[in-house]
């Protein structure tokens, strides 16, 4: 009898830091949305918006690694059970990185103060937040219904957002070249389209947590990459 109480109890446990993932999850997602959404826009008001909502994310992830932290302590899990509850740390840790690369855009919104660039210069990065998005939303309902082979194709796809990344960088160099006035703004730009090549990035992270979860082992595969800039190295913004 005891057995079986300690198990539905690790099994409520467990779906409790489940839902706070995919709450966190949900949170990420808008978040990506609207820091995006007011640089094309240019809405400060949206900008101020979503750097407040990170303290939300930041909240889920402290209670996510408090509940993690006494569930290990009180039912001491072994094999796929300890992975599950690893596994939801990993996802949680990219999760409020995410949020945090969301902010840095919004903060680069608020700095361009009404110095914005042309519309047309923004439409590649707004295309690539499309791809980062469609990328999250996939290895996360991955992580849901526990889909390796989605959370595969995710893994596989950050390629794609790296070499849209490339080219877009590529494009505000020229711009800047062309005229020295679109320097300000374009520098900008490419900071916010360097935060959204690292939430692929977060997302590839995500992908192999969800293997890791599922066959209990990692990739064994080198991790694809396709970003040539001179600034790959760089920091993507201010933490």
């Amino acid at each position: 009898m005891t057995d079986l109480h300690t198990i539905k109890a690790f099994d409520t446990d467990l779906r409790d830091i489940e839902r706070m993932v995919a709450e966190m999850g949900g949170l990420a997602e808008k978040q990506v949305a609207d820091s995006v959404d007011a640089l094309a826009k240019r809405d400060s008001a949206l900008a101020q918006r979503v750097t407040a909502v990170d303290a939300n994310i930041d909240a889920l992830q402290h209670e996510i690694e408090v509940k993690a932290v006494n569930t290990i302590a009180r039912r001491q899990p072994m094999a796929v059970d300890l992975r599950e509850i690893v596994g939801a740390l990993r996802l949680a840790s990219d999760l409020e990185r995410i949020g945090d690369l969301a902010k840095n855009i919004a903060r680069r919104v608020i700095a361009l103060n009404g110095e914005f660039p042309p519309t047309k210069l923004i439409r590649g990065v707004e295309h690539m937040t499309e791809l980062v998005l469609e990328q999250l939303k996939s290895v996360l309902d991955a992580y849901a219904r526990r889909d390796d082979s989605k959370a595969m194709a995710v893994w596989h796809g950050d390629e794609e957002i790296d070499a849209f990344y490339t080219s877009v960088f590529r494009e505000l160099l020229t711009y800047m070249m062309e005229d020295p006035r679109n320097i300000t703004s374009c520098i900008h730009l490419l900071f916010c389209a360097k935060n959204i090549e690292r939430m692929g990035d977060h997302a590839t992270n995500i992908a192999e947590s969800v293997h890791y979860v599922i066959e209990g082992r990692p990739i064994a595969e080198t991790r694809p990459k396709g970003d040539t800039t001179t600034i790959a190295a760089l920091p993507a913004g201010d933490r």
